[in-house]
């Protein structure tokens, strides 16, 4: 099925709970305070598009494309974001709220998480490498098998880290924050 082109749109204070979603492919618009809680957004395009402040808890998406995408004080609780087509991946968050969240065995090289709220959200599996976790809170995050080489987690705090269980080679972490590493081995550091 062939969807529409929507290029170089500016959508402003929309409730899409309301309204139904076009099914289209997005590049290059931006979407201000807009509401897609509980949305359908399965397999719709979104490429090189901004969000600013807008909610997309709980919603749909499955098969969806994002290429390029920033979100920026968004609040996006419960996303599966392992659902999404994993064809060229790849997104950047500013100031979300992401809790109870998945990136569940994805590959997000070079991702940047920037004063977020990451608790409860699921990192197993993932391939981190190179990502920028710039004052994040970790509380109760999930990092199984996680691939956080060369990543930046030194400005961040609340994560458990199981050095055993993932990868964290040349990983930047500070001295406030590697109590995160150590959890695992019960010990007291005084």
């Amino acid at each position: 099925m062939i969807l529409p082109l929507i290029e170089s749109q500016l959508f402003s204070n929309l409730n899409f709970t309301e309204n139904p979603f076009q099914k289209a492919e997005y590049d290059n618009c931006t979407f201000t305070n807009c509401n897609f809680t509980e949305t359908d957004l399965s397999s719709i395009t979104f490429t090189e598009c901004e969000f600013d402040t807008c909610n997309f808890s709980n919603a749909n998406i499955k098969y969806s494309i994002f290429r390029e995408v920033d979100f920026m004080d968004c609040k996006m609780i419960g996303l599966q974001f392992q659902d999404c087509n994993p064809f060229l991946l790849s997104f950047n968050f500013s100031n979300c709220q992401l809790q109870f969240s998945s990136f569940f065995k994805l590959k997000l090289k070079g991702i940047k998480f920037s004063n977020c709220n990451l608790n409860q959200v699921n990192f197993a599996e993932a391939d981190l490498n190179n990502g920028l976790f710039d004052n994040c809170d970790f509380k109760h995050a999930v990092f199984e098998q996680t691939n956080l080489k060369h990543s930046d987690l030194s400005s961040s705090e609340n994560f458990i880290i199981n050095p055993e269980n993932n990868t964290i080679t040349k990983a930047k972490f500070s001295k406030e924050n590697v109590m995160g590493l150590l959890h695992h081995y019960q010990i007291n550091i005084v």
